[in-house]
This record gives structure tokens, C-alpha cells and sequence, in this order.
């Protein structure tokens, strides 16, 4: 009986704390209601002058690095090809919308230990930062290939 009861309580914090989490997110989510709507990808972007294959990691809102952004899908992590173009930045995700940061919001392009709760080695991610109606985001990119972060960090890099 001591067992049982046991296994149930070790079940009941389980959900508490699943409960807590999921609770944490739609508090997040609904703080951030009053940000701007993300641009969308225009329906011919362009051809890639750079492509990258990896996992697309979360957007930040400014400095803070662990304020990840949870309206809509943007938060969810996924697989997702990142595609440099001559208008702007398209993340191809898996299972998720994609993205587009154009172009002339591009203010600056580095790589990271960490952004959104993920932690790397040095220079683990590539990170763009970029504005959209007054707001300024980081979308962090882990690549497959570590190799192309500079050739990505020349082309974005600096742009205000």
C-alpha cells in the first residue's frame, strides 16, 4: 500500500509540475501580445547566396537572451534550413511556419553560447539580430556545419 501511495504522489508533483510549465508559457505568451506581428515570406524570395541546414533554436526579444519569444509558433524549436537571399533571412522550418527577417532589418549577425535556454560551447550558434516596429529581436541557428557561421557573420554582420 506504501508503494502505491508512494507512485501516486511521485505521479501527482509530475503533473504539478508539467501544469507549471505549461501555465508559464501562456503567461509568457500573453505578456507578449503586444508585439509587433513577425513580417511574412514574400512568395518569391529569391535565390540563396548562402544556405545553412540545422535547428532553428528560438527568437529573443533584445539583450535578454533567455527571453524567448512564445507568441505563436516562433518559440517552438525545430529542424530547419536557414537561406540568405538578397532581400533577406529565411528560416525553413520543420513543422512550423517559416520565418522571414528582410533584409534592411538585419542589424548585426555573431555567434553565441547560448540564446533561449540553449547552451553550447563557444561560438555554438549563429545569432541575428534584427528589429521589427521598434522591437529588437536575436533569432539564434544551430548549425549542422559550424564552418559557414563566418562566412554568415561577413555577409549580416554590421549592417546599422
Amino acid at each position: 500500500m506504501t508503494r502505491v501511495l508512494l507512485s501516486l504522489a511521485i505521479l501527482a508533483v509530475f503533473l504539478l509540475c508539467l501544469y507549471g510549465m505549461w501555465r508559464g508559457w501562456q503567461n509568457r505568451a500573453k505578456r507578449q501580445s503586444a508585439l509587433p506581428a513577425f513580417p511574412q515570406p514574400p512568395a518569391a524570395p529569391g535565390a540563396a547566396t548562402l544556405e545553412a541546414t540545422g535547428v532553428y533554436v528560438g527568437t529573443t526579444i533584445g539583450e535578454n537572451w533567455q527571453d524567448r519569444v512564445a507568441v505563436g509558433d516562433i518559440g517552438h524549436r525545430a529542424e530547419a534550413t536557414l537561406k540568405l537571399t538578397d532581400t533577406g533571412v529565411l528560416v525553413e522550418r520543420t513543422g512550423a511556419s517559416p520565418m522571414w527577417i528582410p533584409l534592411e532589418d538585419v542589424l548585426d549577425a555573431r555567434t553565441a553560447r547560448g540564446l533561449a535556454g540553449k547552451v553550447m560551447g563557444p561560438d555554438g550558434l549563429l545569432v541575428v539580430r534584427w528589429q521589427n516596429a521598434g522591437h529588437t529581436f536575436d533569432t539564434g541557428f544551430r548549425g549542422d556545419d559550424k564552418d559557414v557561421y563566418e562566412q554568415w557573420v561577413q555577409a549580416l554582420g554590421g549592417r546599422k
